[in-house]
């Protein structure tokens, strides 16, 4: 069954550095592109940051230069670098495969990391 567990997150000040973690089961992580999303407070989840299975990235464009998304296949575990952090960062941040994780008709998620950014 699958299953990712994130983990990482904190209460950081602006200009401050996390390093958040998300463990796959299985081979999830080996042939699949992963992504990083966050949900802030009343608003949508938002894609952050995207590996593919050959380590290409892509970014949101308000992260780019300050995030960094990473993968290691032997692990089975993405990583998501965040320096000079901003309270606009401030989210519940979940990863997923690309497409969604699908569980008996519904989309997965993990419980998320939640990162909070003081000003």
């Amino acid at each position: 069954q699958a299953q990712l567990v994130e983990s990482g997150g904190g209460l950081v000040q602006t200009g401050g550095s996390l390093r958040l973690s998300c463990a796959a089961s299985g081979s999830i992580l080996r042939f699949n592109t992963m992504d990083w999303y966050r949900q802030a407070p009343g608003k949508q989840r938002e894609l952050v940051a995207s590996i593919t299975t050959g380590s290409s990235t892509n970014y949101l464009d308000s992260v780019k230069g300050r995030f960094t998304i990473s993968r290691d296949n032997a692990k089975n575990t993405v990583y998501l670098q965040m320096n000079n952090l901003k309270p606009e960062d401030t989210a519940v941040y979940y990863c997923n495969t690309k497409p969604v994780i699908r569980v008996n008709g519904m989309d997965y998620w993990g419980k998320g990391t939640l990162v909070t950014v003081s000003s």
